[in-house]
């Protein structure tokens, strides 16, 4: 979590378009726009490799101060664009913020732990919705499955959040149902038949080779 948000400086933009976009790129910027409720949007270009390492390392509810023209404007990252090739960000909005301030985010959820032994862990919701502190933001939601055993369930109201923070998700929302391997007779039996069908298409084979092949020692041996 961003209790001290890193400083990234920021130079404003004053030109607009695609080609000012693509000349930004070739020189190793990203094209940026923040947002605040009831303040001008302010259009910026930074440094691609420094948001890239701060998008890589605290996800896309990250937490940061925009230095422009000498204000550091305290914001989150809202939306990247990214190069459908490349997979560089091509473009990113900011979402202006408060210190104090609660904001809106979907935190991942991740499991810990060792199920009980022949249980298998279904992970059904890998996110959750919940309203927290800018600055107390976590980079995950941690479940534990420690010795559950097969039918427990894990849903959206038995986590215990942050301090301060709200869930916004459907309480009633699954997020692990640990359940048991299920064998779909079905599949398996098409499965069988298939091998089986195989091993008898093989053994035509062979039988035809042989009988080829026994047709050309007799000719052989007339000559």
């Amino acid at each position: 979590m961003a209790t001290t948000p890193p400083v990234i400086k920021a130079e404003k933009r004053e030109e607009f378009g695609k080609g000012s976009a693509r000349r930004l790129r070739r020189d190793g910027k990203i094209p940026g726009v923040l947002y605040e409720s009831g303040v001008e949007n302010v259009h910026f270009a930074v440094d691609r490799i420094e948001m890239t390492a701060l998008v890589r390392n605290d996800g896309t509810n990250a937490i940061l101060e925009l230095e422009v023209e000498g204000n550091k404007l305290l914001s989150m990252v809202k939306n990247i664009d990214q190069n459908v090739l490349t997979l560089e960000i091509d473009h990113i909005d900011l979402l202006g913020i408060k210190r104090g301030e609660k904001v809106t985010v979907s935190v991942p959820v991740v499991t810990e732990g060792e199920a009980a032994q022949d249980a298998v862990v279904l992970q059904e919701a890998t996110e959750l919705e919940i309203e927290v502190d800018a600055l107390q933001i976590p980079d995950e939601i941690t479940v534990s499955i420690e010795g559950k055993e097969i039918g427990d369930q894990i849903f959206a109201s038995d986590i215990t959040l942050p301090a301060g923070a709200e869930l916004l998700s459907d309480p009633e929302t699954l997020l692990v149902n640990v359940t048991f391997e299920q064998v779909d007779e079905e599949l398996e039996a098409a499965a069988a038949e298939a091998e089986e069908g195989g091993a008898e298409a093989g053994a035509d084979a062979d039988e035809t080779v042989e009988v080829a092949d026994g047709g050309e020692g007799d000719e052989g041996a007339s000559e």
